[in-house]
């Protein structure tokens, strides 16, 4: 028997994961030198205090998997947690618990197992960090200029407002804010604001409580809560009411909100990040939009070019769009015709990069060869491409070009816009290039 006792404290200390028991109040019972190893505590100074008191984890009061194991007695595997070792650092760990029997089958306690992945999460991250930014495809300079600042915006942790058209790629970047940011590990939750009701979103972002209205059968937690320690996502936050927009600023001001029918205040500390394709500026004129929410969703801007002012961003997306329809369709095209690559180019894209995308996989339905040619592209690109007189290069021919327009229109932007086949936005950074006079 001795030598068996003596075989376990050998094995005990020698195992690199760090191990320790506690009792059934989770007050330490032995500690082994990994366990000293990884969190700065001698074995001395850890036995006798509760696990909580050594290891200072995000869970350790909440959904604690030691807890857990000891009051259903299942095991837990791999469970992910921060904890703070002594000296303040925080360290990734892994942990695994399994409950402690004594010889008649009594519960005495339990024993966790931890490992430090520090090293493995970095190389996570930069792995995950050369995905996200390989993702978006582009070889423009105004979108390259975004990605090299995206690193630093998703450090950060700042609320980060992305403005630009359908389409072009506004949730992609906010993918890769999260991705890169320290949250990465933390919930990334959408939500479209333009989709629900103004009583709905209320109701989808803050939660409520049981009897908060007819059918409230019981307490719903709101996004807000969910996305705690990650990422909201509030898309086309422009579409927000007027009278939901004043509660929103209440939770970026202080982070706390009240769940519907409810006199409890809650916290969150999910980060918050907005994208629109409105004009805010517009909107808050048109008393659409509150201004001071608009300067706090506003802390880092990133405004994202329509695809129609990136042609050159064209080819590449066709060759990304046509790797993804080959693996959905099982279809063996390699390639696609010189001329359809120059018919694609010469359309204004105003639906952007799913437009495109969407053109990539009609002709992937259309073709049985395997190469793309013009004839498989979708109709309604070949009809404008023949139809619409094409700008001169020259500044002065698409000068020319916007009066004419604006004339026919009678000064209105919006169907000016259209009939160019451009975004609005586009065209009003064409009129401020051009001079006012334009416009007279």
């Amino acid at each position: 028997m001795y030598e068996n006792e003596k075989i376990c404290e050998i094995i005990f200390k020698s195992i690199s994961e760090g191990v320790f028991t506690t009792d059934l109040n989770r007050k330490i019972l032995s500690f082994n030198p990994a366990a000293e190893r990884i969190t700065g505590y001698k074995a001395s100074e850890a036995i006798g205090k509760h696990c909580f008191d050594i290891f200072h984890t995000e869970i350790c009061h909440k959904r604690c998997p030691l807890k857990d194991t000891l009051k259903d007695h299942d095991p837990v595997e791999n469970t992910r947690v921060t904890m703070v070792a002594r000296d303040g650092c925080e360290i990734p760990i892994s942990e695994s618990t399994e409950i402690l029997r004594d010889d008649e089958g009594n519960y005495i306690g339990a024993v966790v197992f931890f490992r430090d992945i520090s090293v493995i999460e970095e190389y996570k991250r930069c792995c995950d960090k050369t995905k996200v930014l390989n993702d978006i495809v582009t070889v423009n300079p105004e979108m390259q200029k975004i990605i090299q600042m995206l690193p630093d915006i998703a450090e950060s942790e700042c609320n980060v407002l992305i403005q630009g058209p359908s389409g072009s790629g506004k949730e992609l970047i906010a993918q890769a804010i999260h991705n890169l940011s320290p949250r990465n590990y933390g919930p990334y939750i959408k939500i479209n604001c333009a989709a629900l009701p103004a009583t709905l979103l209320e109701s989808e972002l803050f939660g409520y409580s049981k009897g908060a209205f007819t059918d409230a059968k019981r307490d719903k937690p709101g996004q807000f809560c969910l996305a705690n320690g990650g990422t909201l996502l509030l898309d086309e936050i422009g579409e927000m009411d007027v009278s939901l927009q004043v509660k929103l600023l209440r939770v970026l001001s202080s982070g706390e909100f009240q769940p519907l029918g409810s006199t409890k205040t809650m916290n969150t500390n999910a980060r918050i990040l907005a994208s629109t394709n409105t004009d805010l500026q517009v909107a808050i004129e048109e008393r659409h939009f509150r201004e001071d929410l608009y300067f706090r969703i506003n802390v880092v801007n990133i405004q994202i070019p329509p695809l129609s002012e990136r042609p050159e961003d064209i080819p590449l997306l066709v060759e990304h769009f046509m790797n993804l329809s080959r693996k959905k369709f099982h279809k063996p095209i390699g390639r696609i015709s010189p001329t359809a690559i120059a018919t694609l180019r010469k359309y204004p894209f105003p639906g952007n990069a799913r437009e495109l995308e969407n053109a990539v996989e009609h002709a992937f339905v259309m073709c049985h060869g395997d190469e793309i040619k013009v004839k498989h592209l979708p109709l309604n690109i070949i009809n404008k491409v023949a139809n619409t007189k094409e700008f001169v290069q020259n500044k002065k021919s698409e000068r020319n070009v916007i009066e004419e327009s604006l004339m026919r229109n009678k000064g209105n932007k919006a169907r000016t816009a259209k009939e160019l086949g451009i975004h609005r936005v586009t065209l009003y950074r064409k009129l401020k290039r051009y001079g006012a006079d334009i416009c007279s």
